[in-house]
């Protein structure tokens, strides 16, 4: 039995001494660990949590390579917890309540709390967190759940109640920096007994396309100093060339499914709405990039067309339009370029969301107003009985005016005089503005009995 044990122990040692870098690196007490200071630093969240061992449920969100799994571990061993470990990709109901139970027995024997560690926990289906929620509720379990989702979305709302969700940050250039230096000198369990000298331009590539993510840093970092043969001192000489090629290209954070999909939609918006085509161009790259769907970016930029710009550039509906059929006929990569074209477009043209807000008023108002009769010089007078029942009597056609329109109203009676669109004075709209107001005003006249014109 004692040398089955000892066995065992050399097998895990051997498997900690081959791990990727990453795993090897990982911070084991809050002193090694960096970033995350909003939650570490003094008197902040999770400084008074570990102080004063005041223990709770915790709901980790943040990028992959932030420190989820990494802090998890060291809570549980800073608060002398127990730390089951389980993974929603492949755990089920019967480890949820295998877990539980061995809680149970932890407590029972040794008077210690105990944590569960449930990774990508926004996996758990419903079910699976319905099981998790009591145990949570009567303190059986400690639960530290760790997601890259936007929990509001993942997590059941009675699970995120009985839960502190922290939310972490990519790690900064700087604190990637730290963390590049350490691994290069760190003889242990870094990359401290491969003498490597990165140029200044390599290590500003290696930090900014790792893009805040810890793991990926040390994976590539990892591949190009391996795979460089030393020279005859025995450094090794890492280029810009040397770490693209061991990076591959830039690995650009983008879920298509989760919250980012709409972080970057929404960003790409707002910025056309706010008339920057550098930084709509900037984000539809990072869109084209991620894999996202060029025909759901050709739909949205026909909705930012509608409903930012409106009259005040009708032709901005147009451009979207042909910019999404151009995509559809000449497809990727080439029909990027009409989408980028678009996005300029857009930035580029007057602003106005009057129509937006007119079909909203008008929605609302046919909401609270459905059932107003139509009048009845507005109703269709298809046989003689309608026209009998007074259907389109004293209706005047327009056409036959010079002006091409005449003081009517068309509006139900309940409604008269309300007013939904409101044009601005910028672009094409401002050349109806002056012809509206006057339509209004004899509108208004003729409901008053003074409009004199016939």
């Amino acid at each position: 039995m004692q040398q089955l044990k000892l066995f065992q122990n050399q097998h895990r040692s051997d498997l900690k001494a081959h791990a990727p870098l990453a795993e090897r690196m990982r911070p084991r007490c809050i002193e090694e660990f960096i970033g995350q200071s909003h939650l570490l630093g003094p008197g902040r969240i999770l400084d008074r949590i570990l102080r004063n061992q005041q223990l709770q449920s915790i709901i980790f969100w943040g990028p992959p390579g932030c420190g989820k799994t990494t802090l998890a571990r060291i809570i549980a061993h800073h608060t002398n917890a127990r730390l089951i470990p389980l993974s929603a990709v492949m755990a089920g109901t019967r480890d949820i309540r295998s877990s539980v139970e061995e809680a149970r027995v932890n407590w029972a024997k040794e008077k210690q709390r105990t944590w569960l560690f449930m990774d990508e926990i926004h996996r758990l289906n419903k079910a699976q967190q319905d099981t998790l929620l009591p145990h949570v509720e009567n303190g059986t379990i400690l639960l530290l759940g760790a997601t890259t989702e936007n929990p509001s979305f993942e997590v059941i709302r009675p699970l995120l109640s009985r839960a502190q969700v922290l939310v972490l940050k990519s790690l900064s250039e700087g604190e990637l920096r730290e963390l590049l230096e350490r691994t290069l000198h760190d003889t242990e369990r870094g990359l401290g007994k491969y003498p490597a000298q990165l140029t200044d331009e390599s290590v500003s590539y290696l930090l900014s396309a790792s893009g805040g993510d810890a793991r990926m840093l040390l994976n590539g970092l990892e591949i190009a100093v391996l795979t460089t043969p030393q020279d005859t001192d025995g450094v090794r000489h890492i280029d810009i060339a040397t770490v693209h090629e061991a990076l591959q290209r830039h690995a650009v954070y983008y879920d298509k499914a989760g919250e980012e999909h709409f972080n970057l939609i929404s960003a790409l918006h707002k910025s056309i709405r706010g008339s920057d085509p550098d930084a709509g161009l900037y984000w539809l790259a990072r869109m084209l990039e991620g894999g996202e769907d060029r025909l759901y970016i050709g739909r949205r930029l026909v909705r930012m067309a509608t409903e930012d710009i409106g009259l005040a550039d009708p032709f901005a509906l147009v451009h979207a339009m042909c910019a999404l059929q151009s995509f559809e006929f000449v497809g990727s990569p080439e029909g990027e370029l009409a989408l980028a074209q678009t996005v300029v477009y857009l930035a580029l043209a007057p602003k106005s969301n009057s129509i937006y807000t007119a079909y909203g008023r008008a929605m609302d108002a046919a909401r609270k107003t459905g059932a107003a009769p139509t009048p009845l010089h507005l109703r269709n007078a298809p046989t003689d009985l309608l026209k009998k029942l007074g259907y389109g009597k004293e209706y005047q056609y327009p056409h036959d005016d010079p002006t091409g329109w005449v003081p009517e109203v068309y509006l139900p009676q309940e409604l008269e005089g309300t007013t939904f669109y409101h044009p601005t004075s910028r672009g094409w709209e401002s050349k109806w503005k002056q012809m509206l107001e006057e339509r209004r005003k004899r509108v208004m006249n003729l409901r008053m009995g003074e409009d004199k014109r016939k």
